[in-house]
């Protein structure tokens, strides 16, 4: 009776240490989803961020045509105005002659 009651006392010390071993698995499981879910939003938050720094460049990029351009006026505003300042002093020397 007594290597009976030792094996029964083994079997329940075995079944303790496997439910405790079912619980750290569990526990563990849990714990790799978890790191699968942040890595995921990391993922989806650098897309993002991917995606505001192209947004950003495009914008860039037209802020730098539109200024060209807004350059360019400029140049054209400032030799026509050249011209004109020469018209009218070329006019006003013709009224001052007659």
């Amino acid at each position: 009776m007594t290597a009976i009651g030792g094996i029964v006392a083994r079997i329940e010390e075995i079944s303790g240490v496997a439910g405790a071993l079912a619980a750290a698995i569990g526990q563990q499981d849990a714990t790799t989803q978890e790191i699968v879910r942040n890595v995921s939003q990391a993922a989806v938050g650098a897309g993002e961020v991917t995606h505001t720094i192209t947004g950003v460049a495009g914008a860039a990029e037209e802020t730098g045509a539109a200024a060209r351009q807004l350059l360019a006026a400029a140049s054209d505003l400032s030799r026509h105005s050249r011209h004109l300042d020469d018209e009218v002093g070329r006019f006003l020397s013709g009224v001052r002659a007659a």
